[in-house]
């Protein structure tokens, strides 16, 4: 949509008028997307509603609530400018909601924040975002694309354009106006959970990739001018760093010479707003020790100033409460810094109540405060949804039109990406399988559509819980290839366990990672234990029968076990909903054309590879059907597989291998309390499983080897809310500070700890925690154990 221009001036006039005065408009017919809009004329209006704007409802505009803490009543109240569906949000409390609903609810809130105001203010629209990462697979019945790690194997940018363009017509059929999407991080530690949002390692691939999909999204190849009409508003994020954090530890620190990694991590930046992205995400991570929410130089200095951009910066996920000062409801310092959209799930209130004051008694300046307004309607000016013919929803071009979700030409799309997207590692001459072929399908994951499609997959994390019922329209790998064998006069039988009666000629082992999104992800190492795929590939390989492995990951990690016993290895990354598309590939369908865009480890020593070096397979490697490369057999020695299955201490027999200590007190068993340390029972998997550890300001818990143990230390443990003051952490006479690794694991859950000759190389027999203020620390295993080289610390 665009401004109203043509035949109709008087009327549109008007009606424009109407608008500023907060009443009802009338809708009038907009000229073609591709009208051109005057630089002048978009300041002009811009600058008329600001004039006539109220501090409050300024402020407003630059509020993000989640739709589970915000009704279209409070809407209708506090006229937020825009509004968000977190990864396990939905409509009315429903994340598996049907998608009528999700247009409903953006109706309502349409009608809520454009109702007339009394006091003749300009009543400006919301707009909703959502992350529909790969996909609009917030919402049942979407097509479900591969992840960007698939994407990049393609390097297609007019397929990854196509997916954008289908992408934003079953966003805008649902009523949404904004998508936070696409992720351009260059991920550089694979061990990150958000990996697989990452196209590739190398920072041309990401930036060519990510740039088409800002073009597919939004309908258009560069700055200024209007979203096309049914598209929706794209966001490049996360700026910037995100991948590459030490160790790969989500929102956690990245280290090294600002130019340097400016040249690696924000290169992506520059083709997406050449591109015409109207907004980009701040990152959570810190850049050497600044956090990028509150990050002035890198917001303002680099990405507005020397990369030019002129559009929204919208905060993540109560990242500005993490810049230190700062909380989810106060925090001047990153509008200050350059960001213009708070993005605060659950204290939208509290959060308007002290930006309200800080305007008011000078901390931010009304200057500052009107800059990121008009960023902000600028945004939704060039969305069509200022325009004096600005419609519902549901009204829009692609509104309402819910049979666009999950279409037969969306599918179809999906399909040929997933296709593309297949990497073959390993080929002895078995693939392509032939016409006639008996094959087996074995593995629980090739008949789980949410294993295929992985995190991000109508609930946040995916997987848990979901069911192929869940996927309307979709197909597993299994449906896939049990049609593809049919169709080639051959026989295909399905076994989750590996089972069969009669032998195939061929057998097809589908395994790999389960689903995650975010930290959850996060791994210390690169090695892929679970053994599944490997016992069946080793028991079809002892019997006489072919094989081919095809792994379902998130990124590469150390398979040299699986390479060695199959036949044909295929990387099949998170292929999504169309299943048939591994099927296209693995009978010859479709060309074997997908190529690495990450590198793939050789060795077990856990780190992660990004480049020739220590790289089995390089990042651009990938066979083509009648390259028959057999792989010469690899080393299956892996010292980090072995400490795995060292002894972890039970908390309730501490007393037998590991002695806890607060201050000159034993506490037995971790319970109780001395020097400033309380210990009590908690249940985590069973009865009192775990200890909670609470610390007064000043406190040291001793941890002592009576004998048993050789090595480094492991925990696992949780922690709620991060210090506010320093931690340190002492073994072997080395004191570490630890805060900072803390601070990025509180509120996510169980983690574990690793303490090894890496940053503690005088490992002695005891480890102390002392926290110079209160703190409680919830701790569940303990172990000591002689941890391979090479495996880094972490907290």
């Amino acid at each position: 949509m665009s401004v109203t221009q043509g035949s109709s001036k008087l009327l549109a006039a008007a009606a424009w008028s109407c608008l500023l005065a907060g009443c009802a408009t009338t809708e009038v017919a907009a000229p073609p997307a591709t009208a051109p809009v005057a630089a002048e004329s978009e300041d002009a209006r811009i600058a008329a509603l600001l004039s006539r704007m109220s501090l409050e409802h300024k402020v407003a505009q630059l509020i993000q609530p989640q739709i589970n803490s915000v009704t279209p009543e409070e809407m209708r109240t506090y006229r937020y400018g825009s509004y968000l569906n977190g990864g396990n949000g939905g409509p009315y409390g429903n994340e598996y909601a049907p998608a009528a609903d999700w247009l409903k609810l953006a109706d309502e809130m349409w009608d809520a924040s454009t109702a007339p105001l009394s006091n003749g203010e300009p009543a400006i629209p919301a707009i909703w975002g959502t992350d529909a990462v790969h996909g609009h697979t917030n919402v049942v019945g979407a097509t479900i694309f591969p992840h960007n790690i698939g994407l990049g194997a393609t390097g297609d940018a007019d397929l990854v354009r196509r997916i954008g363009a289908a992408t934003a017509a079953e966003i805008a059929a649902t009523g949404i106006d904004w998508n936070f999407s696409p992720t351009v991080a260059v991920a550089q530690d694979d061990r990150w959970g958000r990996t697989y949002e990452s196209y590739s390692e190398d920072p041309a691939v990401v930036a060519e990739l990510g740039a088409a999909l800002v073009e597919g999204l939004q309908g258009k190849t560069s700055p200024g001018g209007h979203i096309g009409a049914g598209h929706v508003i794209a966001t490049a994020k996360h700026f910037f760093g995100d991948g590459g954090t030490t160790h790969g530890v989500d929102q956690g620190n990245v280290d090294g010479d600002p130019a340097m990694l400016e040249a690696l991590h924000a290169r992506p930046y520059p083709a997406a707003i050449a591109a015409g992205v109207e907004a980009v995400m701040a990152s959570f991570n810190s850049i050497n020790g600044t956090k990028m929410h509150g990050n002035k130089p890198l917001l303002t200095g680099l990405l507005r100033g020397r990369m030019g951009f002129t559009g929204v910066v919208v905060g993540d996920w109560n990242g500005h409460a993490q810049i230190p000062g700062c909380t989810n409801s106060n925090c001047p310092q990153a509008l200050l810094a350059g960001l213009d959209i708070y993005m605060v799930p659950d204290d939208a209130k509290a959060l308007h109540a002290s930006l309200l004051a800080q305007v008011k008694d000078g901390t931010i300046p009304m200057t500052r405060l009107d800059e990121a307004v008009t960023r902000v309607l600028r945004m939704k000016l060039r969305a069509g949804l200022l325009d004096a013919g600005a419609k519902r929803p549901s009204q829009r071009v692609n509104g309402g039109d819910l049979a666009l979700l999950g279409s037969p030409e969306h599918r179809a799309i999906a399909r040929e990406a997933v296709a593309k997207s297949q990497v073959l590692l390993k080929n002895d001459g078995v693939l392509p399988l032939k016409a006639g072929a008996s094959i087996l399908v074995a593995g629980r994951a090739a008949d789980d559509i949410a294993q295929a499609a992985g995190g991000w997959t109508l609930t946040w994390q995916g997987g848990d819980d979901l069911t192929n019922a869940h996927f309307p329209g979709a197909t597993s790998i299994w449906a896939g290839l049990r049609d593809a064998a049919t169709q080639a006069g051959g026989r295909a039988v399905y076994s989750p366990s590996g089972s069969y009666a009669a032998k195939p000629d061929v057998a097809i082992v589908v395994f790999g990672e389960k689903p995650y999104a975010e930290f959850a992800g996060d791994r210390k190492d690169m090695v892929f234990a679970d053994t599944e795929g490997l016992d069946l590939l080793r028991k079809y390989r002892a019997a006489g029968i072919r094989t081919v492995a095809v792994f379902l990951s998130g990124r590469p990690l150390w398979m040299n076990r699986e390479l060695n016993a199959a036949d044909a290895f295929v990387a099949s990354w998170l292929p999504g909903g169309e299943g048939a598309g591994v099927a296209d590939m693995l009978y010859g369908r479709r060309a074997a054309t997908g190529r690495l865009g990450f590198s793939w480890p050789a060795g077990c020593n856990g780190q992660p590879v990004n480049g020739p070096e220590g790289a089995l397979f390089q990042r651009g490697y990938g066979l083509s059907f009648g390259q028959t490369a057999p792989v010469a057999k690899l080393p299956e020695t892996c010292a980090i597989l072995d400490a795995r299955s060292a002894e972890w201490f039970d908390l309730g027999r501490l007393g037998n291998g590991i002695v806890a200590r607060g201050g000159d007190v034993t506490l037995p068993n971790l319970r109780g309390s001395g020097g400033g340390i309380t210990a009590r029972g908690i249940d985590r998997n069973r009865q009192e499983d775990a200890r909670e550890i609470s610390f007064a300001p000043g406190a040291t818990l001793t941890l002592a080897d009576s004998g048993r143990g050789t090595g480094g230390f492991r925990l696992v443990y949780e922690l709620a809310n991060a210090p506010t003051a320093p931690v340190t952490l002492t073994t072997g006479g080395k004191t570490i500070d630890i805060t900072a690794g803390l601070t990025t694991s509180a509120g996510k859950g169980w983690r574990e700890m690793i303490v090894t000759g890496a940053c503690a190389p005088g490992n002695g027999r005891t480890l102390s925690i002392t926290s110079a203020g209160a703190l409680t620390l919830r701790i569940a295993r303990i172990a000591r154990q002689d941890i391979p080289a090479g495996v880094d610390c972490s907290f």
